[in-house]
């Protein structure tokens, strides 16, 4: 007989134009007490977290603003001690600097967070992993998912579409990683779920089929994209690991970044492994470089 499995997922997502202001409704109902700690960069808290404060705080929230400028363990450290014996949530605002660093420091303290990305940059905005620096290269670290999402489209669309492009580069990479895991698993025995799979793959299929609409970088090609995402993290809370949206492309992406002092965005990197590992699997890789390309 298996052993018993725990599937964890957000318990509300929000998706739509101006959602953003069902951010204290979300707190209330969802978060334990009154003091909640944003975490954002200088950017990111200009545009949104500053906003974020100032209605948690008229709504009878105690909220205050952290501003951090890496994800990487010491500036975990430093949230963890803000967090202590007086925080009781917290709220990552910004792409996948400040929500994996409000993930870690979260679970680490058994305090819920609720992601508000600001970017549809890579699939991190929902899921239980935090892509973590720790000496000479990023470590995914297994956390907890954020209790609620909230992705206002409008906002997310103000990012440069550079951001929205990574994020279907992350999400093409899905295509190439569930061939890798259904390898380990016929190869090595590694547990496996179709399950998984097909949600994984429904990420990767939304953002080849709609590359069109994608690029005209609209309100719906946000929320398109942003689905898929949170498709791809729910997957990997099925999975119980990152299997189905993380495979040999993306150690491809980890060596780019120890090579190039440089690198380019994760999602892109990730996009250009996938055309690679596509190749090497046998699959039609030059209808996954065109449909990527777009």
């Amino acid at each position: 007989m298996k052993e018993p499995k725990r599937i964890e997922l957000p318990r509300e997502v929000w998706i739509g134009p101006r959602v953003i202001a069902r951010i204290t409704d979300v707190c209330k109902r969802l978060c334990p007490g009154k003091h909640a700690l944003i975490i954002a960069d200088a950017t990111t808290s200009k545009l949104v977290g500053a906003g974020v404060q100032r209605s948690l705080n008229r709504a009878g929230f105690e909220a205050e603003c952290s501003i951090v400028n890496q994800a990487d363990m010491a500036t975990v450290a430093k949230v963890r001690k803000l967090v202590k014996d007086k925080v009781n949530f917290l709220l990552g605002v910004g792409g996948g600097t400040c929500i994996d660093v409000a993930k870690l420091a979260s679970f680490k303290e058994g305090k819920p967070f609720i992601s508000v990305p600001t970017a549809a940059s890579h699939d991190g905005i929902a899921s239980s992993r935090a892509s973590i620096k720790g000496g000479r290269k990023p470590t995914s670290i297994e956390t907890h998912a954020p209790i609620a999402i909230v992705a206002d489209t409008l906002i997310i669309k103000r990012a440069p579409h550079r951001l929205l492009a990574a994020g279907c580069g992350d999400l093409v990479a899905n295509f190439t990683a569930v061939r890798d895991w259904d390898l380990a698993h016929r190869l090595f025995g590694e547990p496996y779920s179709e399950h998984a799979t097909a949600l994984s793959l429904l990420g990767s299929q939304i953002v080849m089929e709609n590359a069109e609409l994608i690029k005209k970088h609209t309100e719906e090609s946000v929320r398109k994209v942003v689905k898929a995402l949170i498709s791809s993290s729910v997957a990997m809370g099925i999975a119980g690991s990152s299997r189905p949206a993380s495979g040999a492309e993306h150690l491809f992406s980890h060596a780019l970044d120890q090579l190039n002092p440089k690198p380019a965005l994760h999602g892109e990197q990730c996009g250009v492994g996938a055309v690679m590992m596509a190749y090497l699997h046998g699959e039609d890789w030059q209808a996954s470089e065109r449909r990527s390309a777009r």
